[in-house]
């Protein structure tokens, strides 16, 4: 058996029997699993990429032309908070502002999905805030 390859991992159930047996107590405790190591730079760049730590993200893009889609008034009373699947979040101050954008939905999303990145946006979930 070579020796770079990793030691078998049993069932925890298989564990556990071959302790009662032996007599011998659980290291772990029952829910606790143990997982692979992985290399700390693979790791980094996951939690990198997940939380779009030094890139573009598509909720800044929108931040950043946000008065150019729906207009500076627009803009002053309302803010795109977070892309949930397909959708943009967006939260108006005032209601005069939240149905405006209400009814020129179609066209902010049309201009989203021109801007880079934003191409899964396809509607607005305009809330109170």
């Amino acid at each position: 058996m070579p020796d770079n390859d990793p030691p078998h991992q049993f069932s925890r159930l298989a564990e556990n029997l071959v302790g009662d047996l032996r007599g011998v107590a659980p290291e772990d405790p029952p829910r606790s699993r143990k997982r692979a190591t992985q290399p700390l730079a693979d790791v980094i760049e996951q939690l990198l990429q997940k939380h779009q730590i030094g890139r573009s993200s598509p909720e800044q893009t929108i931040r950043d032309h946000w008065v150019e889609l729906v207009g500076s008034a627009n803009a002053s009373y309302s803010h795109p908070a977070r892309i949930e699947g397909h959708r943009l979040l967006v939260l108006a101050a005032h209601s005069v502002v939240r149905n405006e954008l209400f009814h020129h939905r179609a066209e902010i999303v049309a201009r989203i999905r021109q801007l880079p990145g934003c191409a899964d946006v396809r509607s607005l979930n305009l809330r109170a805030g």
